[in-house]
């Protein structure tokens, strides 16, 4: 039996060290999200306030791998805002 997996949306908080990432999800649960390989093979680029899809493991709940970079709008504003703090 394969094990089964939770699908969520969030958003890129912090850029962590070999690939990992703070993500926030919609339900304002703060989980460690690590690159797939498609991703990595794609060179898809994934900056801080990114909307992305993350696939979350039932077992532990606060780690999860990014399988989908969203398209974003509002990513240039969510690091200008932080900035200008």
């Amino acid at each position: 039996m394969t094990e089964q997996k939770w699908i969520h949306e969030g958003l890129i908080t912090e850029s962590l060290p070999n690939g990992m990432f703070r993500v926030r999800l919609d339900n304002e649960d703060l989980i460690l999200g690590y690159v797939s390989g498609q991703i990595r093979r794609s060179f898809i680029q994934i900056l801080r306030g990114d909307k992305v899809k993350i696939k979350v493991s039932h077992y532990d709940s606060t780690r999860g791998r990014i399988i989908y970079r969203l398209q974003n709008k509002d990513s240039k504003d969510f690091q200008n805002k932080d900035s200008k703090d």
